[in-house]
C-alpha cells in the first residue's frame, strides 16, 4: 500500500505539472496572483482495523499564489501553491453503554500543488477545477478524552490511546472545484475541496498493530485573491 501510494502521489504530482504546461498553442498569460484563504475542515481517519468515527471538525487558513500562464480555448490554465495551517484528527463514536468520549487533535502545516483549469469570462465569474499532491508536516497533536474509567472494554480497540504519531510527513492528493469572481478589487473564491491520504501517521510494518492510519478530510474554503501581474 506504501508503495502504490507513492507511486499514486507521484503521477498526480506529475499530471498537475503537465495540464498547465501541455497544448503551448493557447494565448500566453502571465497572470501572477497572491492573497489569503480559510475554512473549514471536516475530517476522519481511515484505520485498519477499523475504528468507529463521527466527522470532526477543524479550521484551514493561509496564504495562496497562483500563476494563470495559458489560455487555450475556454480554458484558462495554471498553477497554484499554497501554504496553510489545517487542523485534521478523528473523534470516535463509542457506543459501549458509558459516557466516554474520545478526540484526538492534529495540527498540520500543508503545502498544496495544484493545476488550476478555469471556465468562463476571464474578467468576471468562472468555474474551475483544482487537483495535485499535497504534503503536510505535523506540527503537535492534543488528545481529548472523558474522564470515565473504563477505557478498556472488550470489543473495542484501544492501542490508539495515548499513541502518538509515529511519521509526522503526510502525503497524499487533493482536488477540488468551486466559483471564482473577478472584479477589479481582486477575486472572490469559493471552493470545496477533498484530500485523500496516502501516508500513515503509525508505523503500518507487519509488527505494528495498525496496518492503515490515513487522513480524509473535505473542506470548505473562501480565497481573496490579487493580482500582482496582469
Amino acid at each position: 500500500m506504501k508503495r502504490n501510494g507513492l507511486t499514486y502521489f507521484l503521477l498526480v504530482g506529475l499530471i498537475g505539472i503537465a495540464l498547465p504546461l501541455s497544448g503551448q498553442v493557447g494565448e500566453a498569460r502571465r497572470n501572477l496572483s497572491v492573497g489569503i484563504n480559510g475554512g473549514l475542515n471536516i475530517n476522519k481517519v481511515t484505520f485498519s482495523p477499523t475504528i468507529k468515527q463521527q466527522s470532526m471538525n477543524g479550521i484551514n487558513g493561509g496564504l495562496t499564489i497562483r500563476y494563470i500562464s495559458e489560455k487555450y480555448f475556454a480554458m484558462l490554465c495554471g498553477l497554484q501553491l499554497e501554504l496553510n495551517y489545517s487542523q485534521r484528527g478523528w473523534r470516535e463514536l463509542i457506543e459501549d453503554g458509558t459516557d466516554n468520549t474520545y478526540s484526538r487533535t492534529m495540527n498540520y502545516l500543508e503545502v498544496p500543488f495544484l493545476a488550476h483549469i478555469a471556465f468562463g469570462n476571464e474578467n468576471g465569474a468562472q468555474g474551475f477545477l483544482n487537483l495535485g499532491p499535497q504534503i503536510a508536516f505535523l506540527l503537535g497533536e492534543k488528545e481529548q478524552r472523558s474522564d470515565a474509567a473504563t477505557w478498556e472494554p472488550l470489543g473495542r480497540i484501544h492501542e490508539q490511546y495515548g499513541k502518538w504519531a509515529e511519521k509526522k510527513f503526510d502525503y497524499g492528493i487533493a482536488g477540488g472545484a468551486g466559483f471564482e469572481l473577478r472584479t477589479r478589487i481582486g477575486s472572490f473564491i469559493l471552493e470545496g475541496r477533498y484530500y485523500f491520504g496516502l501516508s500513515d501517521f503509525f508505523n503500518n510494518t507487519k509488527k505494528d498493530y495498525f496496518g492503515r492510519s490515513a487522513h480524509s478530510t473535505i473542506q470548505a474554503k473562501f480565497t481573496y485573491l490579487f493580482d500582482l501581474v496582469k
